[in-house]
């Protein structure tokens, strides 16, 4: 599932290409959405909350996606046709100059602006959101928290305590705050600092390709312990391990060192 800041990023170019232009083309490829027409509404802005994407219009309307697992969105000038197989696509919003095209979306819906908090409203404080200062992190640290014997990890991935962080930085962020994924989140000492710490991550990666954790984004040096199962931690050379975390049926990958994370 693509994390937050490339939410983030896509955000940005769907309000370059979308935002302060009249809607000349509307195609909702979902059933219960056929037959929305936003044809000649002015899209005002297209922002992120957390992994959701908002695209708000001047007739106060908003079309809500997610990108969930495989999820994408391509922009292509105008007359252009998007880079992708039709069966997949699942949106078109385009003006005189640019199409957007969404692809294997996960959530495709439109609703009222004065509504979003239906479907964003649960979330907890964004990562990358402009209002995240120490008193949303402090939020979030309240939310990780009120489940004390629910592990760390599990509480970092649930957007309801703190929105925009996914496997990668979550592993990445437990690495750097030494701390093991099966920790009970009331045992950890600074959730605050934890907090902050995914979004510096996120914050340091929303507007390049790729996650970078380590400085370093050479080819098979980006990380810290995501996605290097058996290979030595790059601090004290103990292999890292690799399992699931999760509830039945929603379980997630971890990956650790069990010499670092205590």
């Amino acid at each position: 599932m693509p994390e937050g800041d490339v939410v983030w990023s896509t955000a940005q170019r769907l309000h370059a290409a979308l935002a302060g232009q009249v809607l000349t083309r509307s195609d909702f490829r979902v059933p219960r959405y056929a037959t929305v027409n936003l044809t000649g509404q002015l899209v005002t802005e297209a922002t992120a909350r957390g992994k959701h994407l908002l695209i708000r219009t001047g007739g106060g309307l908003t079309v809500h996606t997610h990108l969930k697992m495989e999820g994408y969105w391509r922009i292509v000038a105008a007359g252009e046709r998007p880079p992708g197989r039709s069966f997949q696509l699942r949106l078109l919003l385009g003006n005189s100059q640019w199409l957007a095209a969404g692809f294997l979306l996960g959530i495709t819906e439109v609703l009222r602006t004065a509504h979003e908090d239906q479907v964003v409203g649960y979330l907890g404080p964004d990562l990358l959101g402009q209002d995240w200062n120490a008193a949303a992190a402090a939020v979030a640290a309240e939310r990780l928290a009120r489940e004390p014997a629910r592990p760390i990890g599990e509480a970092l991935l649930d957007q309801r305590n703190l929105a925009g962080l996914g496997t990668i930085y979550t592993a990445e962020t437990l690495f750097l705050s030494g701390v093991d994924p099966w920790r009970p989140a009331g045992s950890v000492e600074d959730l605050h600092a934890m907090a902050d710490l995914g979004h510096r991550l996120l914050d340091a990666n929303k507007a390049r390709a790729g996650h970078a954790t380590t400085g370093d984004t050479r080819p098979g040096m980006e990380t810290w312990v995501y996605g290097r199962a058996g290979r030595p931690c790059r601090r004290c050379g103990t292999p890292i391990r690799k399992g699931e975390q999760g509830a039945p049926g929603q379980e997630r990958i971890r990956y650790w060192c069990p010499n670092c994370q205590r």
